[in-house]
């Protein structure tokens, strides 16, 4: 298993590396980017108010360069300005060298962790995301934890009552939950409890309160798990209804199997049968997408929960960068995105070993 392992984490990198070359170069190549935008926002100052702007922008970075007038522009508006601002405002970019030099630039940076700096918020682009991961991990984790702790048990039992009053009556409350958006649920949740029209039980916004800090231990529990009620309540109602009759059919599917009937002509206890046999077997296929529900959850399950309770966590960051074409911010978070979810199927992986030990990756790859 070491072996396998190691292997893996090896190929982490040149995926890494493609999926990040891909990607660098639809968004590089794709028209509206930060130059375009920043021609965009100074068509209505006169050049030389823009000049001095620039000029002051490049003054304060590192390695400041010389405005070269008369150099002309590949971007869209620029014969409307002074050819020297335009040059300016490549330069401030990084537009001013080839694509490539930027690519490898880019990947000589994130060798050392250097996520570089965002061009419109001006702060470092591994803050932003050291900012942002709490809500995300906060939303992610909890969601997919209640997820799984309902839709597993919910399932097993469907399955072992097939067909009775039970099991209609918990599938259409799961057709509701499959019907209903997140986001909808996550308004409806607002109205009812949130100030809305009704109570006012739940905070509206933020991760923790105002007086946070100065709470105790306890206090801070109970005031981080209060401001979290409603976002993970709405994220919970939209994603365990597929887990659940993913968990159904699959022991349904285990217990109609030849080993299920010898077990239990042997004389076992069903029970036994159930947890001993059918249930390492049945979540096989549940355990694999765990890694794959954990980081759509805290990456891009819960954009819309962030933007309606304010929490600016990953989705929103990420979101928000793509809008204003912050280029070292998408590729940061890209960067970021990737590499958990790459880490997380090798975790997949590894869990599956631990429910069933007959699994041995090294000797299937032999």
């Amino acid at each position: 298993m070491g072996w396998y392992v190691t292997k893996r984490f090896l190929l982490i990198i040149p995926t890494l590396i493609g999926i990040v070359a891909i990607n660098f170069v639809i968004v590089q190549l794709a028209p509206g980017g930060p130059v375009d935008q920043m021609i965009s926002r100074i068509m209505g100052e006169t050049a030389g108010q823009s000049m001095t702007r620039i000029a002051g922008a490049q003054t304060a970075m590192p390695g400041a360069v010389v405005l070269d007038p008369g150099a002309k522009s590949q971007f869209a508006g620029a014969q409307a300005l002074d050819p020297a601002l335009i040059e300016a405002i490549e330069k401030q970019f990084g537009f001013d060298e080839p694509i490539y030099v930027r690519f490898f630039k880019m990947l000589g940076d994130y060798a050392t962790f250097d996520l570089g700096m965002s061009f419109f918020e001006k702060r470092p682009v591994l803050t932003l995301i050291k900012e942002a991961l709490p809500v995300s991990i906060s939303l992610g984790v909890w969601s997919t934890l209640l997820i799984y702790l309902i839709s597993i048990p919910l399932g097993v039992a469907k399955a072992v009552r097939d067909g009775t009053r039970f099991d209609t009556w918990t599938s259409g409350a799961i057709l509701v939950g499959y019907a209903m958006p997140s986001f909808l649920f996550a308004i409806f949740l607002i109205v009812l409890f949130a100030g809305g029209s009704y109570f006012s039980w739940f905070p509206l916004k933020g991760l923790t309160s105002s007086d946070f800090e100065s709470l105790s231990t306890i206090g801070k529990v109970l005031d981080y798990f209060w401001h979290l009620a409603l976002p993970i309540a709405a994220l919970t109602i939209g994603g365990f209804a597929t887990l659940t009759m993913l968990t159904k059919n699959s022991f349904l599917d285990e217990i109609t199997k030849q080993y299920v009937l010898t077990a239990r002509a042997k004389g076992l206890a069903e029970k036994r049968v159930l947890l001993g046999h059918v249930f390492r077997n049945a979540m096989l296929i549940v355990i694999a997408g765990f890694p794959g529900a954990l980081v759509g959850m805290l990456f891009t399950g819960a954009l819309l929960i962030e933007v309606i309770f304010s929490l600016e966590g990953l989705g929103l960051l990420g979101f928000e960068a793509i809008v204003k074409r912050d280029y070292p911010v998408i590729f940061g978070t890209l960067f970021f995105f990737t590499f958990i979810g790459l880490v997380m199927t090798l975790v997949g992986d590894i869990t599956y070993t631990f429910v069933d030990p007959r699994i041995d990756f090294e000797r299937r790859e032999m």
